[in-house]
């Protein structure tokens, strides 16, 4: 991958962006000059072959360059181009809001891989919707096709603030009754609750056969504690404080986290549910690969 293709998926300068729609769109353009040099080139974001153009086609897919030469209209018909409807499910609780001093925050970083997820889907030409929820469902957005609605979707992002206490699994179960048609459902969310009952969340998606994703965003500093010799923590959900020496709870702490994703990621792999764990200083391509990985599974 070119070095300007990989500035483009790193969340701090994603983050230095005027607006969503641009960093949906650089995330996105960076993530596809990468496949041109990677194994996953192909993966249903180029085009096959040309048909003839037909009134009420979309006139956005019609080659100009292939008109051009031969004075006659095709549409490029895109690989693998389907009716999928994606769902991109959002925590936005007080956890979320987490950041050290020079990152963003976890909440930041998941509005901006929903954004690239929203531009590439629909790129893909796969209906999109968005839910965003903390200890229940704050906003909840239809999957639609259209560019208007990608930018109703990307404003809704960029305007996210952390708030409420945590309820994931109550918040998913919500969810997972109000969708009714079979798709793909994103969820994005550090999944600080109790892992059991997430799992049942999600296998809830899973038993209307929905094909899920669980992206766990954690900060750095989450996964290392890599704090100064004595610190203050604070609860971001209850105000709670707590003082302590963190080279005497480090070693307990590792065990702790360590023991925590590796339980929620092999719960959801005896579930068929795809997981990745990302930090909040991961490129974006780690995650967009994911979900193409997912995508072809299912066609």
């Amino acid at each position: 991958m070119s070095e300007n293709a990989l500035r483009m998926l790193t969340p701090q300068f994603i983050s230095q962006l005027s607006n969503m729609e641009l960093r949906a769109r650089l995330i996105v353009e960076g993530f596809l000059i990468g496949m041109h040099r990677s194994p996953y080139h192909g993966f249903s974001v180029e085009f096959a072959e040309h048909r003839q153009y037909f009134p009420g086609d979309d006139i956005g897919n019609i080659d100009w360059k292939v008109f051009g030469r031969s004075d006659r209209l095709y549409i490029k018909q895109y690989e693998e181009e389907t009716n999928l409807k994606a769902y991109i499910l959002i925590d936005a609780s007080n956890s979320m809001g987490f950041k050290r001093d020079g990152s963003v925050s976890k909440l930041e970083y998941s509005a901006y891989l929903a954004a690239g997820l929203i531009y590439l889907m629909m790129k893909q030409q796969d209906a999109t919707g968005l839910a965003v929820y903390d200890e229940s469902v704050r906003r909840f957005y239809e999957p639609h096709l259209t560019y208007s609605y990608m930018k109703l979707l990307l404003t809704e992002l960029s305007g996210l603030q952390p708030n409420a206490r945590t309820s994931t699994a109550s918040a998913l179960s919500t969810l997972a009754e109000r969708i009714k048609r079979r798709g793909l459902i994103i969820v994005i969310s550090d999944f600080l609750d109790d892992t059991k009952n997430v799992i049942t969340a999600l296998k809830h998606f899973r038993h209307r056969k929905n094909e899920v994703i669980a992206f766990q965003v954690l900060d750095d500093s989450e996964l290392k504690l890599d704090f100064p010799a004595d610190a203050v923590f604070t609860d971001m959900e209850t105000g709670e404080r707590i003082s302590t020496q963190v080279s005497a709870i480090r070693s307990a702490y590792s065990k702790s986290i360590d023991r925590f994703v590796r339980d929620l990621k092999s719960r959801c792999f005896e579930n068929d549910i795809d997981y990745s764990l990302l930090s909040t200083s991961t490129p974006f391509d780690k995650a967009l690969t994911a979900y193409l990985t997912r995508r072809k599974k299912m066609f």
